[in-house]
């Protein structure tokens, strides 16, 4: 839990909003690796102009922390300082038309690909086998099953920490493997895929095989983060990130509550009562044991964020 007197401090100079104020939120109930600690403000603007507004008018001291639907994150036990920013129920229309899909940040990766799908809409179905919403989809460039947002981002609006809200073509963002350029504290808030017209029964066809593939290969029903670290480029190494995990021995490796998964090892597992510490600490154990086993150091692809909780030994 965060300071009662921080707390108060920051309240007093936290712009208005319409949307909702949490303060001392919990956050692990909200992450798909239930594990984490709180947001000190937890703010869910009602809409694009509201975000905007508010952030033109926050402190540009205070911290900004912008999550999702939490499916590729690890929010450390010492929680969020300052304003945590959280897109819901005002950034999630979809919209079909005839060459695409128009979608806020907060939709569901795998909603946009059913909507897609209902309007006959092909080249979308990669996105149902992505967890997570459009906004984090869009910042990390994510992709899976032969697609990637690079393939059919036409656009996204962004609000700029300064409260400037701007149109950038996906050109304007230069994506390259799982990243996007963003300007610094920008928050994607809107987005326009392009899609091209199939025969729906062919669509449902590949997104059905899409399910049926993650249901089994992955720990889909797990308390899992998604794919732990990135592929490695093909100059470091021509092996996936699961391979060498593999080769290192790590298949199954425990600690504390976490644990790499049996299913798929470029996967980890709370299994019940896994802190974020656990789980950062086995990811940092993997890559020193894939380091040492086969020279290469894999990169992180689950986000990591917030303070680490302070242990009893560090209090004077």
């Amino acid at each position: 839990m965060m300071a009662a007197d921080t707390i108060a401090h920051l309240a007093d100079c936290l712009p208005k909003t319409r949307g909702r104020v949490q303060f001392d939120a919990p956050l692990a109930p909200g992450t798909w690796f239930r594990a984490g600690g709180h947001a000190e403000a937890l703010v869910r603007p009602a809409d694009a102009n509201d975000l905007a507004t508010f952030l033109r008018d926050l402190p540009h001291t205070t911290p900004v922390h912008v999550i999702g639907a939490c499916s590729n994150l690890i929010i450390r036990d010492g929680g969020l300082p300052g304003v945590t920013i959280r897109l819901a129920r005002g950034f999630s229309a979809i919209e079909a038309h005839d060459d695409g899909i128009t979608a806020g940040a907060a939709a569901l990766d795998m909603t946009i690909a059913e909507h897609a799908a209902a309007a006959g809409l092909g080249g979308l179905e990669f996105l149902c086998g992505i967890p997570g919403s459009l906004g984090g989809a869009v910042a990390m460039n994510a992709g899976a099953y032969g697609g990637e947002m690079a393939q059919v981002l036409a656009w996204a609006d962004i609000v700029t920490r300064s409260g400037e809200q701007r149109r950038l073509s996906a050109a304007d963002l230069s994506m390259t493997y799982r990243h996007a350029s963003l300007p610094v504290g920008a928050i994607v808030v809107r987005a326009r895929l392009m899609a091209q017209r199939g025969a729906t029964a062919v669509i449902a066809a590949r997104m059905a095989d899409i399910r049926d593939d993650r249901e089994r290969s992955q720990p889909v029903r797990s308390r899992t983060g998604g794919s732990t670290f990135r592929n490695p480029q093909p100059h470091f190494s021509v092996h996936k990130a699961w391979e060498l995990i593999d080769a290192a021995g790590c298949r199954g490796l425990r600690l504390g509550g976490a644990q790499v998964s049996e299913k798929h090892c470029n996967f980890m597992i709370n299994t019940g009562d896994a802190t974020a510490a656990d789980l950062e600490a086995l990811g940092e154990e993997v890559r020193r044991r894939v380091l040492a086993a086969t020279g290469v150091s894999l990169q992180w692809e689950i986000r990591r964020i917030g303070v680490p909780a302070h242990r009893p030994e560090d209090t004077p």
